[in-house]
């Protein structure tokens, strides 16, 4: 991503032995005001913006904190106006780019980090640095980009900035670094297949527990009267936790002593007498998630992550999580959330969704 810092014009009046030295009034103007912040725009360190008539710039990856923020994210250059801002890179002039408004293929916008984007694939405004599928960088004058956008780290097929798009009201317990940290677990999740079924079965797994999370708002399982259900004493080694103390928790609502025990053996965590660590521990807690994912059948007849990378679709990852709960008939509602959401997450990671969605 080309990072440019707008030149900010200073206007100073400078006094000296009664005599008064005016600079030109060309220089003497306030600077032309950047695009206006959104605030459902993701921001780039360098990128600029306006707002209640000043430039700012930001100074680290920031969404949602409008200038001149609590955080210190946001640089103030000072006040803006009379003019518009330059284009970017040549002689280009094309309007902002806005979410939510629906580009068709070729359409040239000027994100908010002042560079230009042309849409390769219609869609509903995604955002140009995110949803990389859909657009392609843009330039006026012939200038390659000086810069590379950010790294991924871990090779996750999912960016941090679209983990934030997915998510934009979650808890702040539910960490990407957290998500990245167990990728270790199991080497084949997001990575099995080829780069479309990668996504494919990131964005699956990623809307499931959208779903089961509430937008992963939830970290423990919200009805506290189904705490003590969860101890099945036919178990050899008991509940030794406490009765009530292996409720849902974490991203895919991990619960029943049963599962605990299984979980923790797989992960070689104490999780048994331990279950805690899962609501206190954001990499154990995503662990869980893809431990049930890739190891569980559940009520169905496969895998999650077999059901993804083998081509049976998205509608057998709702049966491995809920079976005849939503499926054939029992929830239909419940169904078409999931589906909904899978489509959007595809829709932000530039993959088709595939078919056999529902089930």
């Amino acid at each position: 991503m080309v990072r440019l810092r707008a030149l900010v014009a200073l206007a100073a009046l400078i006094v000296a032995g009664g005599l008064v030295a005016v600079i030109p009034s060309t220089a003497a103007s306030a600077a032309a005001c950047s695009a206006a912040w959104q605030a459902s725009a993701v921001y780039w360190g360098d990128a600029q913006v306006s707002h209640n008539g000043r430039n700012y710039r930001a100074k680290w990856w920031t969404q949602n904190e409008a200038p001149p923020g609590t955080t210190g994210v946001w640089e103030d250059l000072g006040a803006c106006g009379g003019g518009t801002t330059p284009p970017t890179g040549g002689t280009c002039s094309y309007p902002n780019w806005a979410a939510g408004t629906w580009y068709a293929t070729g359409a040239i916008v000027r994100y908010t980090n002042g560079l230009y984007y042309i849409a390769e694939h219609d869609n509903p405004g995604y955002d140009p640095v995110v949803s990389t599928w859909y657009w392609e960088p843009y330039t006026c004058g012939g200038q390659p980009p000086t810069t590379t956008p950010p790294t991924n780290p871990g090779g996750f097929v999912v960016t941090e900035a679209q983990f934030n798009q997915m998510f934009p009201g979650r808890n702040s317990f539910y960490t990407y670094s957290g998500l990245v940290a167990a990728l270790s677990a199991y080497s084949a999740f997001a990575r099995t297949g080829s780069a479309t079924v990668q996504r494919q079965e990131a964005a699956a797994f990623l809307a499931n527990v959208h779903h089961e999370t509430g937008g992963l708002v939830h970290v423990v399982e919200q009805n506290t009267a189904n705490y003590p259900h969860y101890c099945d004493p036919g178990q050899p080694y008991g509940c030794p936790a406490g009765q009530a103390a292996y409720y849902g928790r974490g991203p895919i609502q991990l619960s029943w002593n049963f599962n605990y025990n299984a979980a923790g053996i797989a992960l070689n965590l104490p999780l048994l007498t331990n279950p805690w660590l899962v609501q206190n521990d954001a990499a154990v807690a995503w662990k869980t998630g893809i431990w049930y994912w890739m190891t569980q059948n559940g009520p169905g007849t496969m895998t999650a992550h077999n059901a993804m990378v083998n081509g049976a679709g998205f509608g057998q990852t709702i049966r491995s999580i809920n079976g005849s709960i939503e499926c054939n008939g029992g929830n239909p509602a419940q169904v078409q959330s999931r589906i909904a959401r899978y489509q959007q997450f595809v829709g932000i990671l530039g993959v088709p969704a595939g078919g056999n969605l529902s089930c």
